[in-house]
């Protein structure tokens, strides 16, 4: 019997659904679907849908191929996942509508097995052997699900492989969390329109975004907890250097010190894990098996991460590495148990469903928007409504960006343009998207010692909207917020977020107010002077000094490096800058 006469007569059989699975409203979502009506109206070959993450894209995608099996338009289902884990995950949520899908495929094995519908497999999978995969598509035909089709544009061969492969196919379903690239590679089978601009777009087929998934209750509102803090490394020329988290500081010393802040060996970290950890309990008071998720940068610290998380809690967390064969099983595990804490490097970024994870730690250096929407996007799956979720973020310009903007659509756009439909400077985006590249440089160019962190709560951020302000770890000010409760109505967080913020006001003003004006001690606000700003001063004051003294602009800078210590200006930090400008004035003075 043929592959095609298997699958038809597993389609006859009374288990294979028989009709068009959207008539019934309990089964889908309404935005599931009015995309389904929307994309047989269409009926196009290529269709590509946007959804948020955790707004139920595999269901959309299962549902639509077992309508199209049933009417008999295909007779094979493909899908092509990002993973090895993701693969598995497929083939056990297209067993619940009946599609039978083999993840064990290899590329050996020319053709699916007699009893299979179709297989999952990997684009790294396709790019190895394309001849196999386009054998199988052109062996029946075939419908090919492209998990996070944005992969299919991680290299030139495997755009290519991805084109020769499932070029024959007769119908394409792209998906995707996030429908845009950190480069100009262009995504196979996505259509691409000039906007008004000239700027070659991508074209979304149907979009569901953060903003409407939120007012739906398909997802959770996301509370941002952001903390900040003043950080202390030596380089290896031997300068020490200081900046504060949160400062106007240059791209060089803002990475340096965000390094320094995620060193498991300093203060930083232990406290923002342990903030992570009371927010996690208050939560857990109204969902029991809430867990949490530290994504870190490495292998070596988020072993580091794990033994600061077991002190803290009494508990092991689950440790999930890249290279650990048993990565999908210790994955599945946590899902299914009520433990607290999972600790992973980035392969549990995208696509990984573990619906309970309600508290996150963002303690990698990776900052592509791409890279933060799928990381953010592994806690704002909603099981029922009230659920919210926190993330713990550091605070620099770049993800403080990124978590303001978490309702934002952005296209995949093949050529560059310095600004954005909205006006917004793309250029801290573009630096964003070099940050993976640009750490491990950092790494080998600006080799250094850390040698002090203290982790200061900041603020929460959350619809674009800044709650809180510098504070002690610990303090009322942070505890008001981590206490916020478990379960919280979207519509009814920014209300208590203002609450919450008038409420410790009220409690600093009357601390300082006790204490009276005498032996009030308040930690120091930020700087409201600008980078650029004391490097203007300084400069006009080395100018008028050397006119003074008669001396070159360049040795009085190098005297002042002499004098206070720290690198050129142009690396320096603002505390930096601001004792060489002390010392000019006194000389200036005199």
């Amino acid at each position: 019997m043929s592959p095609a006469s298997t699958i038809v007569e597993a389609m006859l059989s009374p288990s294979f659904p028989q009709r068009a699975p959207w008539g019934t409203a309990d089964k889908l979502r309404a935005w599931q679907r009015e995309a389904l009506d929307d994309y047989f109206q269409r009926d196009q070959r290529d269709y590509l849908v946007a959804a948020t993450p955790g707004a139920g894209k595999t269901t959309f995608a299962l549902t639509l191929a077992v309508e199209l099996l049933r009417m008999g338009e295909v007779n094979r289902v493909i899908v092509v996942a990002p993973t090895e884990h993701l693969k598995t995950q497929w083939a056990d949520a297209a067993a619940r509508v009946h599609i039978r899908l083999d993840p064990r495929f290899r590329n050996s094995h020319w053709a699916p097995a007699r009893h299979y519908h179709g297989v999952v497999v990997t684009y790294a999978q396709v790019a190895a052997k394309s001849s196999v995969h386009r054998h199988l598509t052109e062996d029946a035909k075939t419908l090919v699900i492209l998990d996070e089709v944005h992969h299919g544009g991680d290299a030139l061969s495997w755009g290519d492989a991805i084109r020769d492969a499932y070029g024959p196919a007769k119908r394409r379903l792209l998906l995707s969390g996030t429908p845009f690239r950190s480069d100009t590679a262009p995504i196979p089978f996505v259509e691409y329109h000039p906007d008004e601009s000239g700027a070659r777009v991508s074209v979304t087929d149907y979009r569901y975004g953060y903003g409407r998934a939120l007012a739906d209750g398909v997802v959770r509102p996301v509370l941002f907890h952001m903390y900040s803090g003043k950080m202390t490394w030596r380089t290896s020329a031997g300068d020490e250097l200081e900046a504060h988290l949160g400062q106007d500081n240059t791209k060089d010393i803002t990475s340096q010190a965000w390094r320094t802040a995620l060193d498991p060996e300093g203060s930083w970290m232990p406290a923002v894990l342990s903030a992570a950890d009371r927010r996690l309990t208050e939560i857990r008071h109204h969902v029991p098996d809430a867990g949490g998720l530290v994504l870190a940068t490495d292998q070596t610290v988020a072993r580091a991460y794990a033994k600061i998380l077991h002190s803290i809690t009494g508990e092991q967390p689950t440790v999930v590495l890249s290279d650990d064969a048993s990565a999908s099983e210790r994955i599945e595990k946590f899902s299914e148990n009520d433990r607290r804490w999972m600790v992973a490097v980035r392969m549990v970024s995208e696509g990984v469903d573990v619906p309970r994870l309600a508290v996150g730690v963002y303690a990698t250096s990776s900052s592509t928007p791409l890279f933060f929407a799928q990381a953010i996007g592994r806690f704002v799956r909603a099981r029922r409504r009230g659920e919210a979720a926190s993330v713990f973020l550091p605070n620099v310009p770049v993800l403080m960006t990124l978590a303001n903007e978490m309702e934002r659509q952005r296209d995949h756009a093949l050529d560059r343009r310095d600004k954005d439909d909205d006006g917004l400077d793309d250029s801290l985006l573009e630096s964003a998207n070099r940050e993976d590249e640009a750490s491990d440089a950092l790494t080998q160019e600006f080799s250094y010692q850390a040698i002090s962190s203290i982790a200061h709560f900041d603020r929460v951020v959350f619809e674009g909207k800044d709650f809180g302000q510098l504070a002690e770890p610990g303090s009322p000010e942070e505890e008001e917020f981590i206490g916020l409760p478990g379960l919280l109505e979207p519509e009814h967080v920014h209300e208590l977020l203002m609450q919450r913020q008038a409420r410790q006001s009220r409690l600093r003003e009357a601390r300082e107010a006790q204490a009276g004006p005498e032996t009030t001690t308040t930690l120091p606000a930020p700087l409201h002077r600008t980078l650029r700003e004391q490097r203007q001063l300084l400069n006009s004051l080395v100018g008028l000094y050397a006119r003074q003294s008669g001396e070159p602009h360049g040795a009085v800078h190098a005297e002042l490096r002499r004098v206070c210590g720290g690198p050129a200006v142009a690396q320096a930090t603002v505390t930096q800058l601001q004792a060489r400008i002390e010392v000019l004035r006194k000389r200036v003075r005199s």
